[in-house]
C-alpha cells in the first residue's frame, strides 16, 4: 500500500540545514493498524506527513498503491490525498464559524466522488454527537471536537487514515472513547497510522515503530492486520457519484465566503467602504449629469434649433464673388425692423465683432471683442456668473461697460475680483461689470477668450463701424424655421432694395444647430469626466479589498493548509478568495447604487436640479464594482493558492 525507500527530508532554517530524517525504508501494507513513536524531534510527524502526501521527501521514493509520488504535480497529490486518506490532527483544525456539520461535509467541496451528506449525518450519528451537528466548535467539548474531526476525515471514505497525535489534547475518558473509536475502523478494513508518543496509545495498535533523530530504532508486529481483502476497498466502490455542478461549487464558496466575511463585520464594512462611495458617486452625477442634460436641452430646444443669424453676403460678378456695397451692409436698425415686421421673431440682438488689445495694469492680452444689444444676453444665456449683463439704456447711452471672459479674468485679473476695476480695450476706459459663464474651449477656438460690449459702443467708441456684422434672431417655433428663413430674406432684401439679379447673394442665413452640437460635446466631455472619476473612486476602492484580502490570507493561513490537505487544489483556493473578494466588491456596488440613488432623490429635492438615473449608468456601476473585485481579487486569491500545505498547517 505504502512504501518509502532511503527517504531523507531535510529543512533550512536561516543559514543551518536540519535533518529531520535520515534514509528510512518502511512498507505499510493495507489493512493495518501502526503506532509511530518517538520523542519530541524524533522526526515521527514529519514521517507522517510525507506519507500523508502534504510534504515531499528530499531524497528517496515514495510509492502510493504503486504510484511513484515524485512524477505528481502539486494538484495531483490533492487529489489523490481526497481520494485516498482522511486526517485527524492533533489541534482538531475545525473551522471556527461553521457548525458541526458543516465541517464534516466541507471536504465534499472538493470531491467530484461525493458520499453525500445524508452519509455526513450518519457519521455524526456513528461518533454519537448527532444532537451536537448544529453547534459551533467553540460550543462543543474537546473529546466532541476530535470526533468531528474523524467524522470529517471520514467523509470521503478513505482508505487511510492518519492520525497526529489524536488524543493528546484530551482527557482519559475522551481518550478511550477516540482509541475505540480508531480500532473500530481499523476492524472495518480502514488502515489506520496514528502518531503518538504516549505508551499506552501505541500499544492499541497492532504494529509499533519508534522512532529517534529521524531514523527507525524498532519495528515491531504486536498483533496480526486484517485479511487481504479489506472492507475499505468496498467502501470505496460504493461512494455515491453525482455530477460535478460549477453552480453548485460556485454556491458553496458565496456561502462559505459570506460567513467569513460576516465573522469580521467592521473589517468587510471598511473593506466595501471604498467601492461603496465610489459607486455611489457615480450614481448620483451620472443622475445629476443625465438630468442637466436634459434641462439644457429642454432650454435650449429654441436656442439651438431655433436661432437665426443673418449675414451680409457677396455679389458675384462672372462667378468671382465681389463686395456688394451698401446696399448689403447690415445696419443696427435691421435688428428691431425685423422683429417688428414678424410676429415669430421672439427677439433679436445687432452684433459687431473686432480684435483688440486689453490691458489691466501691467498685463495685456489680445482678445475677441463682441458687441450686441441688451437682448444678447437671453438670446445667447450668458447669464453671468458674477455681477450683471448691461441694459439696453446703457446701449443707447453708449456706456462704456464690459462684461468678460473667464480667460479675460485669469490673464489680467488672476485672484483679484474683476467687478467693478478699469481695463483699457484698444486703450479706451471700460468698466467691468461682470463675468460670462465658462463655455470652454471647441477645437482652437477659445469661447472664454471674449469681451463683450453694448453694441452701439462698440460701433462709435471702439472699433469705428457704421454697420453691424450679423443679426440675432430667435424663433417663437422651430415647425416655423423655414418659413422664418425665406421671409427674413425677402424683408431685408425689400428694406436694402437690393435688385433681383443679387437677391439670393445679398444676405444670407444660418442656422445655429451648431448650438446643439456643442451641448452634445459638452455631454461626451461630462460623461468622461465621470468615468474618471469613477475609475479613480473605483481603483482606490481595489486597492482596499487587496488589502484585506491579503490580510485575511495571513490570518487563515493554517485553514487554507487545512482546505489542501482535505483535497483542495490551488485552483479551488484561488476560486474561494476570489469569490470572497467580489462578495465585497458586489455587495458594496449594491449598496452604493441605493446611497447614490438616495443622495440623487435629496439633491434633487433640497436644490430643485433635475435628476435622471438610468438602467445602464446602474448595471455600469454594478458590473464595474464587481470587475474590481476580480481584478483586484486575483493577487491575494493567486498568494493563497500557492502556499504548501505542511507550511501552510505550521503557521503559527
Amino acid at each position: 500500500m505504502l512504501e518509502l525507500r532511503n527517504i531523507s527530508k531535510s529543512y533550512k532554517m536561516g543559514e543551518n540545514i536540519v535533518h529531520a530524517l535520515h534514509g528510512i525504508s518502511l512498507t505499510i501494507l493495507e489493512g493495518d493498524y501502526v503506532a509511530i513513536m518517538g520523542p519530541s524531534g524524533s522526526g515521527k510527524s514529519t514521517l507522517m506527513h510525507i506519507m500523508g502526501l502534504l510534504d515531499i521527501p528530499s531524497v528517496g521514493s515514495y510509492k502510493i498503491y504503486g504510484k511513484e509520488v515524485s512524477r505528481f504535480s502539486e494538484d495531483d497529490l490533492a487529489v489523490l490525498r481526497r481520494e485516498t486518506i482522511g486526517f485527524i490532527f492533533q489541534q482538531f483544525n475545525l473551522l471556527p464559524r461553521i457548525t458541526a456539520y458543516e465541517n464534516v461535509t466541507l471536504p465534499l467541496l472538493y470531491s467530484k466522488n461525493r458520499a453525500g451528506n445524508e452519509y455526513a449525518r450518519q457519521l455524526l450519528e456513528r461518533m454519537g454527537i448527532a444532537s451536537r451537528s448544529f453547534h459551533r466548535p467553540n460550543e462543543l467539548s474537546g473529546g466532541q471536537q476530535q470526533r468531528v474531526a474523524i467524522a470529517r476525515s471520514l467523509i470521503n471514505k478513505p482508505k487511510i487514515i492518519f492520525a497526529d497525535e489524536p488524543t493528546g489534547n484530551l482527557d482519559s475518558v475522551s481518550e478511550k472513547e477516540i482509541l475505540s473509536i480508531l480500532k473500530e475502523l481499523n476492524d472495518q478494513g480502514i488502515t489506520v497510522i496514528i502518531v503518538t508518543h504516549e505508551e499506552e496509545v501505541g500499544l492499541q495498535a497492532k504494529r509499533l515503530i519508534r522512532m529517534r533523530d529521524g531514523e527507525i530504532q524498532s519495528d515491531v508486529r504486536l498483533k496480526p492486520r486484517l485479511s487481504e481483502t479489506p472492507v475499505s476497498q468496498q467502501l470505496i466502490h460504493q461512494n455515491i457519484s453525482r455530477p460535478f455542478s460549477i453552480v453548485r461549487e460556485g454556491f458553496e464558496y458565496f456561502n462559505q465566503g459570506l460567513k467569513t466575511l460576516l465573522a469580521n463585520k467592521i473589517r468587510t464594512g471598511l473593506s466595501m467602504l471604498g467601492i461603496l462611495i465610489g459607486v455611489a458617486a457615480v450614481i448620483a452625477m451620472l443622475a445629476i449629469g443625465k438630468g442637466a442634460q436634459r434641462a439644457i436641452n429642454a432650454q435650449l430646444s429654441s436656442l439651438g434649433s431655433n436661432l437665426l443669424v443673418l449675414r451680409s453676403g457677396a455679389r458675384r460678378v462672372g462667378g468671382v464673388a465681389q463686395e456688394t456695397g451698401i446696399t448689403s451692409r447690415l445696419n443696427y436698425s435691421d435688428a428691431q425692423y425685423l422683429k417688428n415686421q414678424l410676429d415669430i421673431i421672439k427677439d433679436s440682438s445687432a452684433n459687431v465683432h473686432g480684435h483688440g488689445q486689453v490691458t489691466f495694469q501691467n498685463k495685456n492680452w489680445s482678445t475677441q471683442i463682441n458687441g450686441g444689444n441688451a437682448s444678447y444676453l437671453n438670446i445667447h444665456a450668458l447669464y453671468p456668473l458674477a455681477g450683471r449683463f448691461f441694459t439696453e439704456v446703457e446701449n443707447q447711452k453708449r456706456v462704456r461697460v464690459v462684461v468678460i471672459g473667464r480667460t479675460i479674468v485669469r490673464e489680467l485679473f488672476g485672484s483679484i475680483n474683476p467687478i467693478g476695476e478699469l481695463i483699457k480695450i484698444n486703450k479706451v476706459n471700460f468698466q467691468v461689470i461682470g463675468i460670462l459663464p465658462e463655455k470652454g474651449a471647441t477645437g482652437f477656438y477659445d469661447q472664454d477668450d471674449v469681451v463683450l460690449v453694448p453694441v452701439l459702443t462698440a460701433m462709435y467708441r471702439l472699433l469705428g463701424k457704421e454697420y453691424v456684422d450679423s443679426i440675432d434672431l430667435e424663433i417663437t417655433d422651430s415647425k416655423q424655421i423655414d418659413f422664418a428663413h425665406q421671409k427674413i430674406i425677402d424683408i431685408i432684401n425689400t428694406r436694402h432694395h437690393v435688385s433681383d439679379k443679387f437677391k439670393q447673394s445679398a444676405f444670407e442665413i444660418r442656422n445655429m444647430a451648431d448650438i446643439q452640437e456643442a451641448v452634445s460635446e459638452s455631454s461626451k466631455t461630462m460623461s468622461l469626466l465621470l468615468s474618471a472619476i469613477a475609475g479613480i473612486s473605483l481603483v482606490v476602492g481595489g486597492i482596499g479589498i487587496m488589502n484585506i484580502m491579503l490580510v485575511s490570507v495571513t490570518e487563515r493561513t493554517r485553514e487554507i493548509g487545512l482546505r489542501k490537505a482535505m483535497g483542495a487544489r490551488r485552483w479551488d483556493i484561488l476560486a474561494q478568495f476570489l469569490t470572497e473578494s467580489i462578495v465585497v466588491s458586489s455587495v458594496g456596488g449594491l449598496v452604493g447604487i441605493f446611497l447614490g440613488w438616495s443622495a440623487s432623490i435629496v439633491i434633487s429635492t433640497f436644490s430643485g436640479w433635475t435628476t435622471f438615473i438610468s438602467i445602464s449608468s446602474v448595471l455600469l456601476s454594478f458590473f464595474f464594482s464587481a470587475a474590481v473585485g476580480v481584478i483586484f481579487g486575483i493577487y491575494p486569491a493567486r498568494k493563497a493558492s500557492l502556499l504548501h500545505p505542511i507550511e501552510a498547517l505550521r503557521h503559527e
